[in-house]
């Protein structure tokens, strides 16, 4: 008898352990994340914020006020959050489309760097009175962004209690870093919106600049999105980190707006930061965790339409507003 129970035992033993592997399995598959309530009263803020700051009139009449300067840059903002739209009604993702969609985020993230690097190079405006070109600055800015994002990294490595949106360890600090860097690049973007606002034809101009930057914000927010949302943060969430992420636009549009001959050297400085911030996390951490999910090819091929995609976009954005 004690020979058959041993016999027997560890059959017992795995028969169960399947079976509660399957159950985690099944648990896992069936988990929705939930919306917070800080979410929705941080939502319920922004729409107060919308309503209370909209101007007389939406259309400046003459010169432009700082209600319609603070006003356009909250637009510009709360596009970004348009960016989760696309991934509503997809369904929950394994990890070879979570390599996918992080393939598809870098390539965006590269042709975004590209073209704040480019702009920078050839950044060219009447009140640019330093004698450094643009291009020395914008390279300046380009490897303080990158030492700057490499010390953040290290920061954020030696926190390992850091949580987002329910996250904690390794994901919280991906998303937290790819936050911050999209954070970053948009301080930028606000000073050109204050910066279009001013001369004497601010008021079509800086219009039309700030729409442009909104329907440049959508991608970059489906760039944030398809890293939030398969780590099981809720799409509500999602669209509030991606709205987070463009907040420094109308923040910086206001006192770019009243200060434009300040703030206008330092802009290829600031593009060029953001551009190096944003070199250094596309392709050592996202393509890094694509080719992991996936493979080499399959991330090669996704990231390279992705980046094209992205360029074609911009450039049809820059044409329209060069004529």
């Amino acid at each position: 008898n004690h020979v058959k129970n041993e016999a027997l035992e560890p059959k017992k033993n795995g028969d169960k352990a399947p079976a509660a592997d399957e159950k985690s399995s099944v648990a896992d598959e069936n988990f929705k994340p939930q919306t917070s309530t800080m979410t929705i009263i941080w939502c319920i803020i922004i729409a107060a914020i919308s309503v209370f700051t909209y101007p007389e009139s939406l259309q400046p009449i003459g010169r432009p006020t700082l209600n319609h300067v603070w006003y356009f840059g909250w637009i510009s903002a709360l596009s970004t959050g348009l960016g989760v739209l696309p991934l509503v009604f997809s369904p929950d993702l394994d990890t070879y489309y979570i390599g996918v969609t992080n393939a598809i985020a870098a390539g965006m993230m590269v042709a975004a760097s590209y073209s704040l690097m480019v702009e920078g190079c050839t950044f060219d405006e009447p009140h640019d009175d330093s004698e450094i070109s643009s291009t020395v600055r914008t390279l300046i800015g380009g490897i303080c962004g990158l030492f700057f994002i490499l010390g953040t990294k290290s920061f954020l490595e030696k926190h390992e209690d850091l949580t987002v949106g329910g996250l904690a360890g390794a994901d919280a600090r991906k998303v937290l870093l790819i936050i911050f860097v999209m954070t970053l690049h948009s301080f930028s973007e606000g000073v050109g919106i204050g910066v279009s606002f001013g001369g004497s034809n601010g008021s079509e101009l800086g219009v039309f600049i700030s729409a442009s930057l909104a329907v440049h914000n959508v991608p970059e927010g489906l760039a944030v999105a398809i890293v939030l949302l398969p780590r099981k943060i809720s799409k509500l969430t999602a669209a509030l980190w991606c709205i987070v992420t463009s907040l420094p636009q109308p923040l910086m549009a206001v006192p770019a707006f009243l200060f434009v001959d300040t703030f206008i050297p330092f802009l290829p400085v600031g593009l060029g930061f953001a551009g190096g911030a944003m070199a250094w996390v596309a392709f050592c951490e996202l393509l890094m965790e694509a080719i992991e999910d996936t493979n080499v090819m399959t991330t090669g091929i996704v990231s390279t339409i992705s980046l094209c995609a992205m360029l074609y976009m911009q450039e049809i954005i820059d044409g329209e507003s060069r004529s």
